[in-house]
């Protein structure tokens, strides 16, 4: 039996992160988080089909992180070299100053990976996950292999929940809500439609019903909410002790709702399951 159990494995935290379906709207909030620095969002708005075909898009970065976390060691170095090749020939335009700047350059890799790998760790908490503080430290550091995949140098990467309060502390200076990170919040705020060429006709149906775009309008709210307080700030929303609450409840009854909603069975997605059969631990 192969063994591989790629560059996590069951026993490690960053699994137990991504054992929870609510992961997902950490996601969300990354992306809320990435827009506010000017030089990331200009990369995507720039290079980025993501009003086109937001639904596409995400399924592929979804995919790719769980081929990072579940994948054969092997999968997951060609999957990040994927991206590093697509990457290494993009460049972006500073709105304020007009430099040409190629998208992978390390500060702007840095800021995606913790954002990302933040957004994560704090929304699953949040919703009700219960993580020590040493366990998220050692989150913290699991995940500077995942960075390392995709070119940073992982010294320079945030390696326990002090690191990267620290981190944000010093890269808050260079943040703002430009237009284009203003457009894609408000993009996000609503559920994006199926493109008309996907050959899912029942899918199109569920997602423009009232209760589906009322559902999605709910979680990206939490999603927003669940910002820390000087980037809700930025976006021009509060940033008091109460959205924190509010979000927090939202969180943790999303998840005892879909817990309740989704079948056992489709709790362990497939990557997740050929994983733990490669370990050994099916």
């Amino acid at each position: 039996m192969n063994r591989d159990i790629g560059v996590f494995g069951p026993d490690s935290v960053s699994w137990k992160v991504f054992g929870e379906p609510i992961v997902a709207l950490g996601g969300l909030r990354s992306l809320y988080l990435q827009a506010l620095h000017p030089r990331a969002v200009a990369g995507v708005a720039q290079n980025s089909s993501y009003r086109t075909d937001p639904w596409r898009r995400l399924i592929r970065t979804w995919v790719y992180l769980r081929t990072i976390l579940y994948g054969t060691t092997a999968e997951a170095e060609a999957a990040a070299s994927r991206v590093r090749r697509l990457h290494a020939g993009m460049r972006a335009t500073d709105p304020r100053t007009g430099e040409v700047f190629h998208i992978d350059e390390p500060d702007l890799l840095r800021w995606v990976h913790v954002t990302e790998v933040e957004s994560f760790v704090t929304t699953v908490r949040r919703a009700g996950l219960r993580l020590t503080d040493a366990e998220v430290d050692r989150y913290y550091t699991e995940q500077r292999r995942s960075a390392a995949l995709i070119g940073l140098d992982p010294a320079s990467v945030p390696g326990t929940a002090a690191d990267v309060a620290a981190y944000y502390e010093a890269v808050r200076s260079q943040l703002s809500l430009t237009t284009e990170a203003a457009d894609i919040a408000a993009f996000l705020a609503t559920c994006p439609p199926v493109p008309a060429e996907w050959n899912r006709p029942a899918l199109r149906r569920a997602l423009a019903s009232g209760p589906s775009r009322g559902l999605y309008r709910v979680l990206a709210a939490t999603a927003a909410g669940l910002l820390p307080p000087w980037a809700r700030r930025l976006y021009g929303g509060r940033g008091g002790p109460a959205t924190d609450v509010i979000a927090g409840l939202s969180a943790r009854g999303t998840r005892l709702l879909v817990r309740a909603a989704l079948p056992p069975k489709y709790r362990v997605p497939p990557m997740r399951r050929a994983a733990l059969e490669r370990a050994g631990r099916s």
